[in-house]
């Protein structure tokens, strides 16, 4: 291996993507790939380079080392710098995320601003082959398909990745032949983090079976991607005339009458339209749309609020009604979603039982969808938790967790429907506070 021509890839895809160079904005932790990508961006020509570094405040000491080592290294050699900072634990526990989460959220929401205020052409991050293949392996035992097996896309908006079809073997010796320092993430050692187990123990393996392991898997993600592009072109041509707003419609023989893999497309694009995003949406949920399309007649509820009907031979993914916070009168049912609440000083039948008002502020009790990051402290539990993570635990899915009534008291969370009533909240001998919830008998009936 020649070392002038480890990253020409990277500078294939500099040349086929920016042929007249631009200003952009290079995200440098410290670390070996960044160090190497920002050196490389430095030596082109025509590209005027501003390195950004985000600072997760999660190793005390080190993060602050690498900080400094990035500051040093680009006032050395004239490179504009831009440094973010942000509370990775606190965001985390807030939204119920784990940390790696809230780190990427972090780290993207201030590249992204920084590219905007600073009007940069393009942000590049310095994901290589073997980051690839990573993330390829934990799709595939997470499950997926054809998307998540493309692994990660070398271009998505102004995000671009050069390095993505180059192994770190190649960016080693890079930085040997140029002499490019870095700074070791000591928690990069740990395999405490999948991951980390991919990369240590599986990827290693991988190459005693064939040593070309890794540059095969990105070879085969290539490929993946560019059908799944392929895929998606085909199954957007299918929706050309669906309204992607409140109600997305198509006829059912469109559906039925295309191989399998193209419908599946196409209802995942319809999930898209109507709710805004792809997140959450499974396999699962697709199945059970197509099955609905075969079957006649009939609905399925999903995700965000939506709702998937089948009327004639028409096939329509809408939004039920929007939930709102409304306030709970003493003895007057309120239906709220799938439920019929009755704020009540007395138990009857099922609900949810609170302490006496008068030990609250102002005694307002209002229902309303789980607020984001919103967190309950179960009886016997050692500390508080996130709803979202309750409902994993309790295998409630997100298209009922959205519906769940949740209980607030003087704005406080005080309890959730199916999950149970805040330490805080809990009444002491019979005197409460009594929520009666039943269920509407059309809910029942879809039970």
């Amino acid at each position: 291996m020649t070392m002038t021509s480890e990253l020409i890839s990277a500078r294939t895809f500099l040349q086929k993507h920016f042929p007249t160079g631009g200003k952009v904005l290079c995200a440098v932790s410290g670390g070996l790939d960044s160090m190497c990508l920002l050196d490389l961006l430095c030596r082109q020509r025509d590209f005027s380079v501003t390195a950004a570094h985000f600072n997760h405040q999660l190793r005390g000491e080190a993060a602050d080392r690498d900080e400094a080592f990035v500051r040093g290294w680009c006032a050395a050699r004239g490179i504009p710098l831009a440094v973010g900072r942000g509370d990775t634990r606190g965001l985390a526990q807030r939204e119920g995320r784990t940390i790696e989460e809230a780190a990427r959220m972090l780290r993207y929401a201030f590249l992204e601003e920084t590219a905007k205020s600073g009007g940069f052409d393009a942000i590049f991050t310095a994901h290589h082959a073997d980051d690839n293949a990573e993330t390829m392996l934990l799709n595939l035992i997470r499950g997926t398909g054809s998307a998540g097996l493309a692994g990660i896309p070398q271009i998505r908006g102004r995000i671009y990745r050069p390095l993505l079809r180059i192994g770190r073997e190649q960016l080693v010796g890079y930085a040997a032949a140029h002499g490019v320092p870095h700074v070791e993430d000591e928690t990069n050692e740990l395999d405490d983090a999948a991951r980390n187990i991919l990369r240590h123990k599986v990827l290693p393996v991988l190459r005693q079976l064939n040593g070309r392991a890794v540059e095969n898997m990105s070879a085969a993600a290539g490929i993946l991607s560019r059908e799944n592009e392929g895929m998606e072109r085909l199954a957007a041509g299918l929706l050309e005339r669906a309204a992607a707003e409140e109600d997305v419609s198509v006829s059912c023989r469109v559906l039925l009458d295309v191989p399998p893999a193209l419908a599946e497309r196409t209802v995942m694009q319809m999930l898209a339209a109507a709710a805004g995003r792809r997140k959450d949406f499974t396999a699962a949920h697709v199945e059970a749309v197509l099955d609905l399309a075969e079957r006649g007649a009939g609905e399925v509820r999903l995700p965000y609020g939506l709702t998937a009907r089948r009327l004639g031979d028409t096939l329509s993914i809408s939004r039920r009604e929007i939930l709102e916070q409304t306030e709970l009168c003493p003895d007057t049912p309120l239906r709220w979603g799938d439920c019929i609440l009755t704020l009540m000083d007395r138990r009857e039948g099922g609900g949810l039982a609170l302490r006496d008002r008068r030990e609250w502020e102002s005694g307002t009790v209002t229902v309303a969808p789980v607020a984001p990051g919103d967190r309950l402290t179960l009886p016997g539990a050692r500390g508080g938790r996130s709803v979202k993570r309750l409902c994993l635990e309790r295998h409630i899915p997100l298209e009922e967790r959205d519906r769940l009534p949740a209980i607030y008291a003087d704005g406080r969370l005080a309890a959730v429907w199916r999950l149970g009533v805040d330490t805080e909240f809990l009444p002491e001998g019979e005197t409460c506070r009594f929520i009666q919830i039943k269920q509407t008998e059309e809910n029942d009936h879809e039970k």
